[in-house]
């Protein structure tokens, strides 16, 4: 089957968050494939860059949405001049919806017409195929109008030797690691510390190291405290103590990652780590850890009968049922359970 024919640039525009950030890269790197000269520009959120800085073949137009109407000024006088051949408008909120009034691009490709929002349809002339469920596949589909097909997910995040270096002084050794990740940017995500220190006292009774990670909200640090304050046994405590590429470094070293839906999970399962998810606020199969959905839990279905009086299934894509007390829904025996079926997989000692 031959190539379709290039475009000469691309720009992306996919401001946030962490995680779906993560989801992009396989798209970029089926377009690389592809295409290895093509000029793709991404525009994007200022801590998502971080992350991802150092992306081979990728120009990153930065954002500061904390910025205001300067931030928004900033975004036009970079892109005043410009013209791409392509524009991937790939975030459905109102706010990257006006911002993509900047961006000159003859070929405009976005959402199709049952996820679109927000006055989504006004900004594009071209939209992806319906179907997908998950996240990252949905992004994939950006590819098709241009005659391209995702056939495979590749990451390749660009860690420096540096991170790996602080991550590998952080847990030495080779003794299996569960990092635990407890807080999403959503608090209603979060599980009770209670529970995950109950779970961590059992992977600390089968051998297992403990550390905790989480960024410097006072939220973070009230959770990973309340979390040790509660465990039986000691851990490692490296909250608000990495950058995003030490993050990433952290993440790729663990065994396994405990979190709720949150950016370091997707960066996790980027990294080629095992992730152990809590699904409750949000569905595992639209959102789960790509690579491996079998050892996280999904209540999403319970949680959307519970709280909106439908299945999940009639409710829309991406909806979320964040209401206090749905993360109780999960228990701490079901996650040892799985847990403990995640320690079969991992290759026998001696």
């Amino acid at each position: 089957m031959s190539t379709p024919a290039a475009p000469r640039s691309i720009c992306l525009l996919r401001l946030s968050a962490l995680g779906d950030a993560t989801h992009v890269v396989p798209l970029i790197r089926t377009l690389q494939r592809a295409w290895p000269e093509l000029a793709i520009t991404w525009i994007i959120g200022k801590g998502e860059a971080r992350m991802l800085e150092g992306l081979e073949g990728v120009e990153f137009i930065v954002f500061d949405k904390k910025a205001g109407w300067a931030g928004v000024r900033d975004l036009r006088r970079q892109l005043a001049g410009r013209r791409f051949d392509v524009l991937l408008q790939m975030q459905l909120a109102l706010r990257a919806n006006l911002l993509s009034m900047f961006i000159r691009a003859d070929r405009r490709i976005g959402y199709d017409v049952a996820r679109s929002k927000e006055g989504h349809g006004l900004f594009i002339n071209e939209r992806i195929a319906a179907g997908g469920h998950h996240v990252l596949d949905v992004f994939g589909k950006f590819c098709e109008p241009l005659g391209l097909k995702q056939d495979r997910v590749q990451w390749n995040l660009p860690v420096p030797a540096s991170a790996r270096e602080w991550a590998a002084e952080q847990l030495p050794g080779t003794q299996p690691t569960l990092l635990i990740s407890p807080c999403s940017s959503h608090a209603l995500r979060n599980w009770a510390p209670d529970r995950y220190a109950a779970v961590a006292d059992h992977a600390a009774a089968c051998g297992w190291r403990i550390a905790l990670c989480g960024g410097r909200s006072q939220l973070e640090r009230d959770t990973g405290d309340a979390i040790i304050a509660a465990m039986k046994t000691p851990a490692i405590d490296l909250i608000g103590k990495d950058t995003l590429k030490q993050l990433l470094a952290l993440l790729e070293r663990a065994d396994l990652v405990l979190s709720p839906d949150s950016g370091p999970a997707h960066m996790a399962n980027a990294m080629g780590t095992k992730v152990l998810g809590l699904f409750a606020c949000t569905d595992r199969e639209r959102c789960g850890p790509y690579s491996d959905l079998r050892w996280s839990v999904n209540h999403y279905d319970e949680a959307a009968r519970k709280f909106l009086g439908r299945p999940a299934s009639d409710i829309g894509w991406g909806k979320r049922v964040e209401f206090p007390g749905v993360m109780d829904l999960i228990s701490v025996e079901e996650v040892i359970a799985r847990f403990d079926a995640c320690c079969g997989e991992f290759p026998a000692e001696g």
